[in-house]
């Protein structure tokens, strides 16, 4: 279920801490070589990142604010992915999330005219692929096997085991998966969701 946005206040220390991390992202992290993976996962330690085995960052991948990203054992963090981390992503084991997607937990209320920062965390199950440039948005959980498909915008909730698309992405069919890894085509009725 989608969790509601709060009032986010963002501190001194959290907009410091911010700042010295970029540094580090912009001398560090960013020019390293493509397959230093486990270099990345141990700068983004250092700053508080809950990062499992085997973890994949892409040096091109942003990451806002580290100690509120956790990543179980062999997921992935691809190129250019954006994770504006302002509330907590977990992404979990062996889930990927694709070249030029958004992770956004952050917006403004626009309700209110000095547009105060609200925000509420993302969960990307296990075994779930959030393929090329799909925004996913806050409060969002993306259910367990789930694969948003490229350029799908998401709102809300993607239930597990299932193949998601458009804007906003809803659900088409079922993703299920043989003995050996590959895809089985089945027939699925959305409406059983």
């Amino acid at each position: 279920m989608s969790r509601k946005l709060r009032p986010q206040v963002l501190t001194g220390r959290n907009k410091l801490a911010r700042a010295v991390w970029e540094l580090v992202w912009l001398l560090l992290f960013r020019p390293s070589p493509r397959i230093f993976h486990s270099w990345r996962c141990m700068l983004a330690r250092l700053f508080g990142a809950r990062l499992g085995k085997r973890i994949r960052l892409y040096p091109s991948a942003r990451i806002w604010a580290p100690w509120n990203l956790t990543m179980e054992d062999h997921s992935c963090l691809g190129p250019d992915v954006d994770c504006y981390c302002v509330d907590k992503i977990h992404i979990g084991h062996q889930a990927i999330v694709s070249q030029y997607s958004y992770l956004c937990t952050a917006s403004h209320d626009y309700r209110n005219r000095e547009l105060p920062l609200i925000s509420a965390p993302i969960l990307i199950g296990a075994q779930a692929w959030i393929t090329a440039d799909v925004f996913v948005g806050p409060g969002v959980t993306v259910g367990e096997g789930a694969v948003v498909t490229a350029r799908s915008s998401v709102f809300g909730d993607i239930p597990p085991w299932v193949v998601a698309r458009g804007n906003p992405a809803m659900p088409y069919k079922e993703r299920t998966l043989n003995s050996d890894g590959q895809r089985v085509k089945n027939d699925f009725d959305p409406s059983t969701l």
